[in-house]
Formats: structure tokens, C-alpha cells, sequence
């Protein structure tokens, strides 16, 4: 397939995974609105509909509780094809059935790019009508998952990162007990082989993490206080920080200089956490139990966005280029999301060692925005060569470039519009 013919796909993916204004993953194993997933869609959207790209963020918006969380997932309808559902969450936190818990928080930092890509000035006022949600879902995030005002944030489910089966969190999930959960049918391996998916004993756990959310109503302090997980999370920290940095972007266009001073402070108190995740003995930033006290031993693709979140230290820059340079050496296409030196890498099982489009991206702008052309432009590069030879698949193994999970996936072909694709980078020159 051409070039030309590949951009052709990945915009008809986007029209075809359109719901009205909302796009899901893919047909089938995620019929529905998911968080992140939305946002980065709308950058795949900006490169041909600038007003969709838009709706697809503002539609996510409307989903937001009223204490200010954005859910990672929207249940804009109950569709029996996936598990689990609304009315195994429980949530009345806002005006959509919504999951429990919330995602990546990437809005901030592509309403920037939305807003500085419209020449028009057009888009200014979208992001001005949205501002005061990113507020107070950032605040949100301070007050919920950083309860301590330590400035790193916790997850408090392994989905809540949106790198589910990470081996970072097997520790904490093995001291969840398994309880006050029926017999349940996952839908998700009727969609794709099980061989690429979390195991039963994580699926377990993970409802079990659910109804001890559910006892407490969902609660979000009581949530933080008591739910048998909860681990700070390098990945959702450093997103945070990046988007706390364009939000204060925004800010400062706006005008709004009281919320301005208020980001500041998030920043400055993110940049002091950061240092908690850093682990000498790996020199690099892992995740934290916050109820075993202990780090986790293995580096992650998270790991690399402490670059992207401008944690660009001379400690942090020398050491995340030699792993860089080390994991390069070990597999065929980069970022593999676990180190293929680490016991647990797989390179076919989801979070544990496959490659996504999107976290490429994110790690690639961090490297291009501190002068390293090379390791930005191999990542792309791979990107692109594996979406050229496996198609849009929602992950590919590191080793191989066997496209796995999902197919026809909206933010793989987002990431190929908004970067990957040849056509881009022209553009672009």
C-alpha cells in the first residue's frame, strides 16, 4: 500500500470508528468512548476536520463528574458485547453511565496544540469554553491521587494508567484479595487471542479492586484512603506534568493569570515528586507502592516521558539515552513497553512489552523538544514502518513488527496522521 493510499486508510478508520461525535477504539472489543483514546483521536482528526477534531474532546468533556473527573470510559449506550459494564461500575458521578476511574490526562496538552495549529484564532475560544473543565479535573487529580501533596500522582486501578497488565503492578495486584465478585464472562478474549491479553487472576483482582470502590460509593476520598491499590505511576506523572505545562500555556493566553499562578504551583510540586520515583540502582523513575512502600525493578516506555515532562536533568538525559540506546540493540522496533532485559517482558501480552503508536509519539516529542533529532526521528521511524507492513493494529511486537490486539485502531491511525506518515513529516519540513 502507498503512502498516499495508507493516509487514505487511517482517515477512513477515524470515519468509520465514528459513534456522532465520538469515535470508539475499535469496532467490537471497545465500542465505546474511551479517555485518551478520544484525545489523541482528535489530533488524527485536526490533520483534515479541525471542528471535529474539537467535538471529539468536547463530547468527552460531557462525561465529567461533578467533582471534576474526566472517566476513562463514557457508556454512551450498554452494549452486551462488552465486560464490564455500566451496572458493574455502579458510578452516579455524572450526567453519562461512566467507569469509576479516570485515564492519562493528555486534553491539556492537545488543546495547546489544537488551539496553536488554527491559524484562524478560531480555536481560542474552544479552548477557552473548555478551560475551566481542564481545571477542575487537574485539581482533581492533585486533591484525589495525590492526597499527600508529594506530586506524584497514584492510580488506583491498573486500568487507571491505561497500561493495564504493566508488570509494574503485579506486585500490588497480588496483595489484592479476591472477593465480592460473582461468576463473570470476559468478552475481551472472544474479541482477540487470550495469548495477547491480561490473565484471569489479573481480571480477578481487577474486579475485586472495583467493588471495594463500589462499597464506598465511589467516594473519591474515601477511594484514596482505602482501595487495596494504590500505586504512583511514573506514566500518568509525567503526562500530568506535561499538561499542567500547557495548561499554564493556556493560562497565560487566556489571560487568566490567578488559575496561572495556581499551575505554577502544580508545577513546582510535580517537579519535586518526580524525584521520589527515581531509582539509582536503575537509573530511572519507576512506580511506587504507596501501601508496600517499596519501587518497582523494572523500567518501563513511561520511563522515557520524564522528557516529554521536561524533567530534562543532565542524570536523567545521560541515562535515559544509554537504556535508549541498550533496548535498541535488544529489539527490531522501538519503544518495547517493558525493558526486554526484564524477566517479565512479553512481547506479545499487551503492557508487557508490545509497542503502541501513541506512547512512541509522546517519548519521541520529549527527545525532539531537547535537541535530539536521531532517537525522535528512530522512533518515528519505526512507528511507521510498522504501521506500513502490519497495518493499524493497536500494538505490535517489538521483535517481529506482527501487528496484535485490535485492528482497524483510531489512535494508531491518528499517531500516522499527526506524525508517523511520510506525508506528515513533508509538511512538516
Amino acid at each position: 500500500m502507498s503512502i498516499a493510499e495508507l493516509d487514505q486508510t487511517a482517515r477512513s478508520i477515524l470515519i468509520e470508528n465514528d459513534q456522532g461525535g465520538y469515535t470508539v477504539p475499535t469496532k467490537g472489543l471497545y465500542p465505546y468512548q474511551w479517555n485518551w483514546d478520544s484525545v489523541f483521536v482528535a489530533l488524527g482528526f485536526a490533520t483534515f476536520d479541525q471542528d471535529r477534531a474539537w467535538r471529539e474532546i468536547e463530547m468527552l468533556f460531557e462525561g465529567q463528574w461533578h467533582d471534576g473527573m474526566v472517566p476513562h470510559i463514557l457508556f454512551r449506550k450498554d452494549d452486551p458485547s462488552y465486560f464490564p459494564g455500566p451496572s458493574v461500575w455502579g458510578t452516579s458521578g455524572g450526567q453519562i453511565p461512566s467507569s469509576g476511574h479516570s485515564q492519562p490526562p493528555v486534553a491539556a496538552t492537545v488543546i495547546r496544540d489544537l488551539v496553536e495549529a488554527d491559524t484562524s484564532g478560531r480555536s481560542e475560544d474552544r479552548a477557552a469554553a473548555l478551560f475551566p473543565n481542564l481545571m477542575a479535573w487537574h485539581r482533581w487529580f492533585l486533591a484525589y491521587r495525590d492526597p499527600e501533596g508529594e506530586g506524584l500522582l497514584a492510580v488506583i486501578h491498573p486500568w487507571e494508567s491505561g497500561r493495564d497488565n504493566l508488570p509494574d503492578w503485579d506486585d500490588a495486584l497480588r496483595a489484592v484479595e479476591v472477593k465480592d465478585i460473582g461468576p463473570y464472562e470476559r468478552k475481551d478474549t472472544s474479541h482477540v487471542d487470550p495469548a495477547m491479553r491480561p490473565h484471569k487472576e489479573d481480571y480477578d483482582r481487577y474486579l475485586s479492586i472495583m467493588a471495594a470502590c463500589r462499597k464506598v460509593g465511589w467516594d473519591p476520598a474515601e477511594v484514596a484512603r482505602t482501595c487495596p491499590f494504590f500505586v504512583a505511576d511514573p506514566g500518568v506523572t509525567f503526562i500530568f506534568l506535561r499538561a499542567c505545562r500547557d495548561l499554564l500555556v493556556l493560562a497565560e493566553r487566556l489571560g487568566k493569570d490567578t488559575d496561572a499562578d495556581e499551575i505554577r504551583g502544580w508545577i513546582t510540586r510535580l517537579e519535586r515528586g518526580a524525584k521520589i520515583l527515581w531509582q539509582d540502582n536503575l537509573q530511572a523513575h519507576v512506580a511506587l507502592d504507596r501501601r508496600s512502600g517499596k519501587h518497582t525493578n523494572g523500567i518501563s516506555s513511561a520511563s522515557f516521558l520524564a522528557l516529554y515532562a521536561g524533567l530534562a536533568d543532565q542524570q536523567t538525559l545521560t541515562a535515559l539515552c544509554g537504556h535508549f540506546d541498550r533496548i535498541s540493540d535488544k529489539v527490531r522496533y522501538l519503544m518495547p513497553s517493558y525493558d526486554p532485559d526484564h524477566e517479565s517482558y512479553e512481547p506479545l501480552r499487551y503492557w508487557r512489552g508490545p509497542v503502541w503508536a501513541m506512547i512512541n509519539y509522546m517519548i519521541a516529542r520529549g527527545f525532539a523538544e531537547i535537541g535530539d533529532g536521531v532517537r525522535a526521528d528512530k522512533l518515528r521511524r519505526d512507528t511507521a514502518s510498522l504501521i506500513e507492513t502490519n497495518g493499524f493494529a493497536e500494538y505490535f511486537s517489538p521483535e517481529t513488527g506482527a501487528g496484535a490486539g485490535g485492528g482497524t485502531f483510531s489512535w494508531t491511525a491518528a499517531i500516522w496522521l499527526t506524525w508517523a506518515s511520510p506525508t506528515r513529516v513533508k509538511q512538516a519540513a
